[in-house]
């Protein structure tokens, strides 16, 4: 679900945008939810978990930095990929498939290599993108 309804009554739109912490760090590519007509914002429900735990792990007093949260959060790296220029004319279906072939493909890596810490990230990864498509398509 791409869009949804503001609490105005106005259709809101979703993009990739920069969200900045504590004025010192500039989380990019953010999937957010935008009114055109009132300016209001909020985070992709389906990230914002992601987006949470990353936040509390930089502290109280976090450094000056830029970070790419579609290098956190499989469904912000989706989004990233199929609003990119380059892949226009590549359905977004495919782009899920050969990102999900990519990940297993990591995974055997992972695994052939006995790095439990990767395997479970890569896990995590899949788990991402599995449980949003799960939620998209009803399939009963």
């Amino acid at each position: 679900m791409l869009h949804k309804q503001c609490k105005c009554g106005e259709t809101m739109g979703i993009r990739l945008r920069t969200v900045i912490f504590q004025n010192k760090v500039e989380i990019e590519n953010v999937p957010i939810y935008s009114c055109d007509a009132c300016q209001r914002t909020e985070v992709f429900p389906a990230v914002k978990p992601v987006l949470t735990g990353f936040i509390k792990t930089l502290g109280r007093e976090p450094e000056k930095k830029q970070v790419f949260f579609n290098e956190m959060s499989e469904l912000a790296h989706l989004m990233y990929k199929v609003t990119n220029k380059e892949n226009i004319h590549s359905a977004v279906e495919r782009i899920i498939e050969e990102r999900i072939n990519e990940l297993l493909d990591l995974l055997l890596l992972a695994q052939s290599l006995d790095d439990r810490e990767w395997m479970e990230d890569v896990r995590h990864r899949l788990s991402q993108i599995t449980s949003h498509v799960m939620t998209t398509y009803d399939f009963s």
